[in-house]
């Protein structure tokens, strides 16, 4: 019996919305420094899979690993934390 394997999550912001049926998600996470033991904020950024361009720049979102879209595409939008606020 094979086991239902399980899909890498991450949560991020929008930071570019620009091109079609993409988005750029900033990831950033806490982690210790090895020697002075100090918490460093290190972030990534990954392109995200948007089918309907539906978000905007600022909303929170979960992103999914999914298969390769393209060449530096593999993530995909899987739902909406938190809508930007807009002045």
């Amino acid at each position: 019996m094979s086991e239902a394997k399980l899909k890498r999550t991450l949560t991020g912001r929008v930071v570019s919305n620009k091109m079609d049926k993409t988005v750029t998600v900033l990831v950033e996470r806490l982690v210790r420094h090895p020697l002075y033991g100090k918490m460093v904020r290190q972030s990534k950024k990954y392109h995200a899979h948007d089918e309907a361009n539906a978000f905007e720049e600022g909303d929170l979102v979960e992103i999914v690993e999914t298969r390769p879209y393209s060449k530096t595409k593999s993530w995909a939008v899987s739902k909406l934390i938190e809508k930007a606020r807009t002045v």
